[in-house]
């Protein structure tokens, strides 16, 4: 029996475009229920959210029963980190914080088994083997992992032509918030010129064969990411939905009273 089919992986690679929403309220309930929404994938977040291996790995257990495809980012690009997140059960991986082709070299050699990479021959005990019920696991693993690097600084993207010549990665994701700070514009993702870095970086990597990816909370942003290409695409976040929508119901009420 093979490692499991990874469709989003497939879909990256058919071309087509899907949809998704960043987890950052760390439950199994809230997850479970995002999962009811009909979202493509939705990214558990490790890196801005009160996140670890077991919260993650609940995560993964409840949204495998629907259709949303999990996909974990990672707090940092370490090798010991990314075993841990596979051996759970996580097949694709969110990277943040990728300035070079060197890290991003790296991070193929870490979702890799050997002898063409890093990662450590232990599958017999995990839940990404079903416990050692897929036997196969340790041949057919590394096609189903789906690698996603973050490119979001300045030094990123004057490297990106080098990260986009990595084989074996998935597809590249520009971070606005953080590029936006880097550029000096920190809070401002809508400023001009960091709109233009990230229109042009995502031209960039559709022209490369790569899958171009992006968040988005603003429509007119998300309308012109996906003309420049951006194939996955998370348009809001649970945190924000819960909050926004909580402060708009209390302000509805509290002002029938003024």
């Amino acid at each position: 029996m093979p490692a499991p089919f990874n469709a989003f992986k497939q879909a990256l690679k058919q071309g087509d475009t899907v949809f998704g929403c960043w987890l950052g309220l760390a439950d199994t309930y809230s997850a479970e229920l995002m999962g009811t929404a009909g979202f493509d994938w939705l990214v558990i977040d490790g890196e801005h959210a009160p996140n670890d291996l077991r919260s993650i790995m609940a995560q993964l257990q409840v949204l495998e029963a629907s259709d949303s495809h999990p996909v974990v980012r990672v707090p940092v690009g370490e090798t010991y980190l990314i075993k841990q997140m596979l051996d759970a059960g996580a097949q694709t991986l969110l990277v943040p914080m990728v300035d070079n082709a060197d890290q991003a070299r790296q991070l193929v050699r870490d979702v890799t088994y050997p002898p063409h990479g890093d990662r450590g021959v232990g599958y017999a005990l995990t839940r990404a083997a079903r416990f050692s019920q897929i036997a196969d696991y340790g041949t057919t693993a590394d096609d189903e992992i789906c690698l996603l690097v973050q490119v979001e600084s300045v030094k990123g993207l004057e490297n990106l032509n080098a990260i986009l010549a990595v084989d074996g990665i998935d597809g590249v994701f520009i971070g606005p918030a953080d590029l936006a700070a880097d550029m000096g514009y920190m809070g401002n993702a809508l400023h001009p010129d960091v709109q233009d870095a990230i229109m042009t970086a995502l031209h960039k990597i559709h022209a490369a064969g790569k899958a171009p990816g992006i968040l988005s909370t603003h429509d007119d942003m998300t309308r012109d990411a996906l003309e420049a290409g951006a194939q996955f695409v998370a348009v809001g976040a649970d945190v924000l939905l819960l909050s926004h929508a909580a402060q708009a119901l209390a302000g509805k009420w509290r002002d029938t009273l003024t």
